[in-house]
């Protein structure tokens, strides 16, 4: 599946400042990680981001968002969000910082 290169591009550029950013491609999309821990990525057109259970709950009460369900699963920790969710800069840039706040908030390998 092909990622949306201009998310990409935006995701890049929320990420710039911050240390231990890593890009993978994961998912049949692109993921970035913080410390070596999955956060954020792009698969299609969606933003996916990883959340943890209690994030995951309320950002789904949101408009735009969705359960990440990749496997035919639902992962109870990541969320889709379409388009829409993160259209304006500010919307990417706060879903950005909830992703990367909850990864540092997970224990160190």
């Amino acid at each position: 599946m092909a990622y949306d290169e201009k998310l990409a591009t935006r995701l890049r550029s929320a990420l710039k400042r911050r240390r231990g950013i890593e890009e993978k491609k994961m998912f049949g999309g692109l993921a970035f990680l913080v410390d070596g821990k999955m956060c954020c990525g792009v698969i299609g057109k969606d933003l996916v981001l990883r959340l943890g259970e209690e994030g995951t709950v309320r950002a789904l009460g949101r408009a735009h968002t969705r359960e990440m369900d990749f496997t035919g699963r639902s992962l109870k920790t990541m969320v889709y969000v379409a388009p829409g969710g993160y259209r304006r800069e500010t919307d990417l840039r706060r879903w950005v910082g909830r992703a990367i706040e909850y990864v540092r908030s997970l224990p160190r390998n």
